[in-house]
């Protein structure tokens, strides 16, 4: 196959920005859990400033883009007609939105540990059925029995969990943040699969302008500005958030979907549910109990056996292909 209808990025590359926009990601919880601890910020204003920041970070670093990049990067993304690309920015900004509000919310009822732990682990079972509704990717018996185990985890956590750090509102939370995710990863594959280019960049600040739109009217309404005895800590977590695990990692998320498959990042995007949960235990001082831990293994061992499907299922898809001459 030509390398000229290809993505523009490598697949090593896309993966190292894969691996590291799930790390910044894993910070967002917990960053959000000290902003909740130390003010009465929502979250939906939280998702509001999130957006705000991310928003003027991804118009400055448009600006200051070379114009060499910018140009070629014109030339790709030319090959998406208006259509496509109206779909692509509508549909991230949307889900986006829900994606990080929801999350927000569970984090704030149950937990940053349990909060992303079901939202990263929802997410691939959600994914691999979509793929195999949308994109004809079959799942397997290996794919069926991961969603049957990822299902039996979301169970044990709801119903498991006999203390407070458990509870059903933040998991049904956490269940819509997937769904957003989820989205988000398929509609980015979907587009990505002919090659035709995006530009990240420029869709990722597209997005966060549709986000900050669409969540002014309930970030008002819940109360745009915080009510706090440490006004200097709230900003520098804000700006933190809006920098790392937004304008950066979203704009690396983003490239990185497009050229690796849909099942392989969401096994790449367990690096945040694991980074997130040595934060809530080493630092924020959360408890994780036994059906906590339970549900999580079986969480994890489900989504470690989608990748292996996939992976399988990759390998056969390479050895059917012709080989370029």
């Amino acid at each position: 196959m030509s390398n000229s209808s290809g993505p523009a990025l490598s697949v090593g590359r896309s993966l190292l920005y894969l691996i590291v926009a799930g790390i910044a990601w894993g910070t967002a919880g917990a960053a959000a859990s000290l902003i909740f601890r130390v003010s009465d910020m929502g979250p939906l204003a939280l998702s509001f400033w999130r957006c705000v920041g991310g928003l003027v970070l991804l118009l400055g670093a448009l600006a200051l883009r070379p114009r060499r990049a910018a140009s070629g990067i014109t030339s790709r993304t030319e090959r998406e007609s208006r259509g496509r690309r109206t779909a692509r920015i509508l549909g991230t900004g949307i889900g986006l939105t829900v994606f990080q509000s929801a999350y927000f919310a569970a984090v704030e009822a149950t937990g940053l540990a349990v909060g992303t732990v079901v939202t990263l682990g929802a997410g691939p079972v959600l994914i691999a059925v979509g793929a195999r509704l949308t994109m004809g990717e079959r799942l397997g018996r290996g794919g069926v029995t991961a969603v049957a185990g990822a299902l039996a985890g979301l169970f044990v956590l709801v119903l498991g969990g006999g203390t407070a750090e458990v509870r059903p509102l933040g998991v049904v939370l956490a269940v819509v943040s997937a769904a957003g995710y989820a989205a988000i990863t398929l509609l980015t594959r979907w587009l990505g699969r002919d090659g035709g280019g995006s530009d990240a960049l420029a869709t990722t600040t597209w997005a966060f302008a549709i986000g900050a739109v669409g969540l002014l009217p309930a970030a008002l309404a819940e109360g745009l500005l915080p009510h706090t005895d440490a006004p200097v800590s709230v900003v520098l977590l804000l700006v933190y958030v809006a920098a790392v695990p937004t304008a950066l990692a979203y704009a690396l998320y983003f490239a990185g979907a497009a050229v690796v498959r849909a099942a392989t990042v969401s096994v790449i995007m367990l690096l945040e549910p694991v980074s997130a949960a040595l934060i809530a235990v080493s630092l924020l001082g959360e408890r994780l109990t036994a059906a906590i831990v339970l549900g999580t293994l079986l969480l994890l061992v489900a989504v470690t056996g989608l990748a292996l499907a996939e992976a399988r299922t990759a390998a056969v898809a390479r050895r059917r292909e012709p080989v370029a001459v």
